[in-house]
């Protein structure tokens, strides 16, 4: 029987088991996939703890994961676009902390040979996100974005795809990954007391945008640097909403396969980078949680089933 990452109570990473569960089968319009990593995700240790069971109720025992890359085992009725043994990249339908996941094959596409495995667990979830706030925010080639958090996960995509646009990128992150962000083309700052000034010190005008990854307290310099709440977009501070941001909500498991694609292509090209913080077998998912609530990430997390 295939092994899963389950818990049967919400709470800390402690109560999560690996298991034996029955083994999944493709039904119409669905492929099987043995997972060979799955990305880990901050809506993950959310849900875990129970803060999104209002909105996102599951029935207990549960699993966790929605960002997969893996080998297509079985295709289901009427599945014409992927066949057996197909790589593939993008989002599952079932847990993907798993050894095995079914999926939509509308929510895949194809894993380009030369992108790893825990590079390719990444893509659906932190990939999408940033392409989609790159557009809620209208970013143009010629303007200035602002990046909070620009090392961890989500902006270390964004960061990348804006200047791809020809955006100039400052970004906030802690001082050891400064070098790894001028490599992407962007100016890096440290977050925290006295960034208004820091901002204004290299852009004296301030920014067109700004996409707050961090949640750590700066949306109110964010909206001054932008002259503004319109164009200020959070991934995190739910709390601000009241100010006028913009307050982006991720969809577990949506996934654009256009964007994917497009993702993929960059990274395949040698133009988008995703650096792989950690990855961690199944029976280490909960350090993984553990490490993605403590933030100052630099780069993805990936849970490795194999």
């Amino acid at each position: 029987m295939p092994l899963a990452v389950q818990f049967a109570e919400y709470g800390t990473p402690d109560v999560l088991r690996v298991v034996d569960v029955p083994p999944l089968t493709a039904g119409p319009g669905q492929v099987r996939l043995t997972v060979r990593a799955a990305g880990v995700n901050p809506i993950d240790w959310k849900i875990l703890h129970g803060y999104m069971r209002q909105v996102m109720p599951i029935d207990l025992p549960g699993g966790l994961g929605s960002d997969v890359a893996g080998v297509v085992e079985q295709v289901g009725e009427g599945v014409t676009a992927f066949s057996v043994g197909d790589e593939v990249l993008g989002a599952s339908l079932t847990p993907s902390y798993a050894q095995s996941a079914l999926a939509d094959p509308a929510s895949l596409v194809s894993k380009p040979p030369s992108v790893p495995w825990e590079v390719a667990a990444t893509l659906a979830g932190t990939g999408i996100t940033a392409w989609e706030v790159l557009n809620e925010l209208k970013i143009s080639a010629g303007e200035t974005l602002l990046v909070h958090a620009a090392a961890g996960g989500v902006g270390t995509f964004a960061v990348q795809l804006a200047v791809a646009r020809g955006v100039r990128v400052i970004g906030t992150a802690s001082e050891r990954n400064h070098e790894r962000l001028r490599s992407f083309g962007v100016e890096p700052i440290t977050y925290g007391e006295g960034l208004v000034d820091r901002v204004r010190a290299i852009s004296p005008h301030g920014v067109d945008a700004v996409l707050d990854a961090s949640g750590r307290g700066e949306i109110p310099d964010s909206i001054e640097l932008a002259g503004g709440p319109a164009r200020v977009l959070s991934l995190v501070a739910f709390d601000a909403a009241n100010t006028g941001i913009q307050v982006h909500v991720t969809q577990l498991g949506a996934g654009s396969p256009k964007a994917l694609g497009d993702i993929s292509d960059l990274i395949e090209a040698g133009r988008l980078q995703m650096p792989i913080a950690g990855a961690y077998p199944l029976e280490k998912a909960g350090e993984a949680l553990a490490v993605s609530q403590s933030g100052h990430l630099s780069g993805k997390l990936v849970v490795v089933p194999a």
